[in-house]
């Protein structure tokens, strides 16, 4: 990334989330570590937070959702970047579930997804888990090109962040089993991930954090290095084309968008029948396991289905 990036024509434009008014950046609620240089935003937050932030030093911003399984393992990675940076960066959290107009904005298509805003202007920075030595080598050419756009600003730290971070350290610990799991999917080995849960599920079948990892991790792989354009542009031509609509499906559950491929799937299970139905219904029930079973759009697209199916 050089220092040009931040001008380069196509960055995002962010002027439709300037809601709020001029001045210092609002207090928001801190994340769960960082050192204080962490802040939730929320689209009613996002102009004081991140956009005027954004004049005085670099702000980055990871989009993650509870779902998702890689977004546990890269969210510590860029807290613990941003705590040992001191403020030369800021972390912004978005949780994409809660702040689709952020998203839709930043034309984010899959999570975890992390941009940098620079100035009001907004410019990728990479999608995926990714370790943590990349992701530092990303945030220090951030920096190179902060400086060279004269951002040379250090943020203050967010007031009570440090106890925040603290209790929720006690009350958030790791848990073991899922310890391998994480470290292949921060590593991207997605086949070795899934067997880590499938492990997982052979000795507590009823697991249902590890049940929602392997749909998880099965849906990464299915999307990973899709055209998303062709997959659109296929299901578009062929409502019946079951390979087409269940692609899309995928991406929009990728994309946090998992009302829209819940209606897309319900609508192909009324379309077709026989094995092509039951392929269907399959991966509405793998993507219900991905969003939450207890998560309203789930409880409204399992009474959809049910009424389709009989």
């Amino acid at each position: 990334m050089s220092s040009q990036s931040f001008s380069r024509p196509g960055a995002v434009d962010l002027s439709s989330l300037n809601t709020g008014g001029p001045g210092r950046p609002a207090t928001g609620t801190s994340g769960a570590g960082g050192g204080g240089y962490v802040v939730d935003v929320t689209e009613a937050t996002f102009q004081a937070e991140v956009i005027n932030r954004s004049a005085s030093v670099p702000v980055v911003i990871d989009f993650w959702a509870t779902w998702c399984e890689p977004c546990k393992t890269l969210s510590p990675i860029l807290e613990k970047l941003a705590a040992e940076y001191e403020g030369r960066f800021f972390l912004a959290k978005v949780d994409v579930d809660a702040n689709q107009s952020i998203a839709q904005a930043a034309q984010v298509q899959s999570i975890p997804t992390v941009v940098a805003v620079l100035q009001g202007q907004l410019v990728p920075l990479f999608q995926g888990a990714v370790t943590e030595q990349q992701a530092r080598q990303v945030i220090d050419q951030l920096l190179q090109a902060a400086v060279a756009n004269g951002v040379t600003g250090r943020a203050e730290p967010v007031a009570g962040a440090e106890d925040e971070q603290a209790e929720q350290a006690e009350e958030e610990p790791v848990d073991p089993r899922f310890e391998a799991a994480y470290e292949a999917i921060n590593a991207g080995d997605f086949d070795r991930a899934a067997e880590a849960y499938r492990t997982v599920l052979a000795e507590t079948p009823a697991d249902a954090e590890a049940k929602a990892g392997l749909a998880q991790v099965e849906l990464l792989r299915r999307t990973s290095g899709v055209d998303q354009a062709a997959a659109r542009s296929a299901a578009d031509a062929s409502p019946t084309d079951v390979d087409a609509q269940l692609q899309v499906a995928d991406l929009e559950v990728a994309a946090s968008q998992a009302e829209a491929a819940f209606d897309r799937l319900i609508a192909t299970v009324r379309a077709v029948s026989g094995d092509e139905r039951e392929r269907v219904r399959g991966r509405l029930l793998e993507l219900f396991e991905v969003v939450g079973s207890t998560d309203p759009r789930v409880v409204k697209a399992r009474g959809a289905l049910a009424s389709a199916l009989f």
